[in-house]
């Protein structure tokens, strides 16, 4: 076996057809089809199945493919370790961020790790909950996550600051009248909740409990610019990070008291290479305090 027939299998999974796997991967359809071939003879298993809607992984073959990936993975990371140098660095970082939390720091150190590293390949997939998360790094796929602090954050996390949490109101809202916003004042209001398992609504439900506030649920979205939207054409009010409030609706924000905040952590893999440490060097960077930039309009 070799990683390059485990490379050709995970294309074949995600494409769902040897001829789409051998387009992404820029080789020619029968060297695919006779990789596959060659590693099923030699597992003495059937990897694929065919369906109507294209080759589909056997149960066989899904528990495979979770030990390919990890394997291409570590890999690729051995490889970008191995180049790297002074000046260049190579390879693919895969990042993961809890929605919502690290929306002010991780723009600025992604651009200065692009800037520093130029052929680094960054991928970053944004999930609401700790659970994906959590699934994700038992996969091996993650080198830096970046998430909101739980109950089972690891002992080894990095601390990156406190998130600010603030309403959105919809236009002409008597409270915007308020530099801030007591949330006991927003009991009978109707919310533009995220969905339940995600840690965003985690935080709602924890200061909903510690104010004696019982939301009205108006509807339940998953991205945070959503929320703002929705809250700003007035479907309800919503909580959101300070930082993730697109800026055509900073009119239309308010601090809440009393004020919600809630720590950021950055988690890096064990053994970390030079791309996980230059990133999380960046973040704390990013992390530093600056001046408020998020102020209500007069």
């Amino acid at each position: 076996m070799s990683l390059r027939q485990y490379e050709y299998a995970l294309a074949v999974a995600e494409e769902g057809s040897v001829t789409a796997a051998a387009e992404r991967l820029h080789v020619a359809q029968p060297s695919v089809s006779q990789q596959i071939r060659g590693l099923e003879r030699e597992l003495g298993v059937e990897l694929f199945a065919r369906t109507p809607t294209g080759l589909v992984p056997t149960v066989v073959g899904r528990a495979f493919l979770r030990e390919a990936e990890i394997a291409v993975n570590a890999s690729r990371r051995a490889r970008a370790t191995a180049r790297a140098g002074a000046d260049e660095l190579v390879g693919e970082l895969v990042v993961s961020v809890q929605m919502g939390f690290g929306t002010r720091q991780l723009p600025g150190a992604l651009s200065a790790l692009r800037r520093r590293f130029p052929r680094l390949e960054v991928t970053v997939f944004e999930e609401p909950s700790a659970a994906e998360m959590e699934r994700l790094g038992r996969r091996g796929v993650l080198d830096l996550a970046l998430m909101a602090v739980c109950e089972r954050s690891p002992a080894d996390a990095h601390h990156l600051g406190d998130e600010e949490f603030v309403v959105v109101l919809g236009a002409g809202h008597p409270r915007l009248a308020a530099d801030r916003v007591d949330l006991r004042a927003l009991a009978g209001e109707p919310w533009v909740r995220f969905d339940r398992d995600s840690a965003l609504d985690g935080v709602l439900v924890n200061v909903a409990r510690e104010n004696d506030i019982t939301p009205i649920t108006a509807a339940r979205v998953s991205q945070t610019a959503t929320a703002a939207r929705w809250a700003a054409q007035g479907l309800g009010v919503t909580l959101v990070p300070a930082s993730a409030v697109p800026h055509e609706h900073a009119h239309l924000v308010r601090p809440v008291d009393p004020p919600v905040s809630h720590p950021v952590i950055a988690v890096v893999r064990q053994a970390a290479g030079p791309a996980e440490t230059a990133l999380l060097e960046l973040l704390r960077q990013e992390s530093r305090p600056r001046p408020a930039s998020l102020t209500p309009a007069p």
